[in-house]
């Protein structure tokens, strides 16, 4: 019973929360989540390798120890000084003994190091391929939104009766334009156009007629003018052969 009523309970928050969540914001958030993320881990990433590389600092002073106390137990042997080298020894004992505790933290960290690195490797790459494809969702989002908006267009054009009175405004405007056309075609039919075409041709006739006769009069006085010019002329010529018979009779 107490199950059946924490799936009821479940079920009424998480359809809220479910409502209430945008798509777009929530992918938009994960994208600069996973931004953030990079500078944390490069800052994990750096105390790793600055512990590896305190340790490697270590060892080498832990390595140079040993050497320094290996000498100093073979020149305390050397010079029968058992004591100091028995002293020596304890000390290079204990050194050796830091040195492999030591070295199994160095080898621990530099196991960490390589892992971070790789972690790191396979974040960055999956990282990519999330923010990719939260980009492309998002312009899909957009895209979708876009034709959304179109056919909100459309289908107000079909419940708001754009559609129709477009149609039906056309229909009116084709239906006056011909009434127009069939009464300027009555009326023309209605007027006698086979004698204003003859009256007009009459007219061209008449005058054809009109220049004709100009032409013909213009011909008349063109002849008349010449006959006038050529018969001084003929006076001008026979005084000349007069004049020259009198000088022929004289001389």
């Amino acid at each position: 019973m107490f199950q059946r009523f924490m799936r009821a309970i479940k079920s009424m928050f998480g359809g809220l929360i479910s409502s209430m969540e945008d798509p777009k914001l929530i992918l938009e958030q994960n994208i600069r989540e996973l931004n953030d993320q990079i500078p944390q881990m490069n800052e994990n990433i750096a105390t790793v390798k600055a512990n590896m590389l305190m340790l490697q600092k270590e060892q080498k002073r832990n390595e140079k120890n040993i050497q320094d106390l290996t000498n100093k137990v073979k020149s305390a042997i050397q010079a029968d000084r058992d004591d100091l080298a028995e002293g020596y020894a304890l000390q290079l004992e204990k050194a050796k003994e830091s040195h492999a505790h030591t070295q199994e933290q160095l080898e621990f960290a530099e196991k960490a190091y390589e892992k971070a690195l790789k972690v790191k490797k396979v974040f960055m790459k999956e990282k990519d391929k999330k923010i990719q494809q939260a980009k492309e969702a998002l312009r899909a989002s957009e895209r979708s939104e876009w034709q959304a908006k179109i056919a909100d267009t459309l289908e107000q054009f079909e419940v708001g009766g754009i559609d129709q009175t477009h149609d039906e405004m056309i229909t009116r405007l084709n239906e006056r334009t011909a009434k127009n056309e069939a009464r300027m075609e009555i009326a023309l039919d209605s007027i006698d156009t086979e004698t204003m075409e003859i009256e007009a041709n009459a007219e061209k006739l008449r005058a054809k007629s009109l220049v004709e006769q100009f032409k013909m009069d213009m011909g008349e006085k063109s002849g008349s003018i010449n006959m006038d010019e050529e018969e001084p002329a003929k006076e001008d010529g026979s005084k000349t052969v007069g004049s020259k018979n009198k000088e022929k009779s004289s001389s």
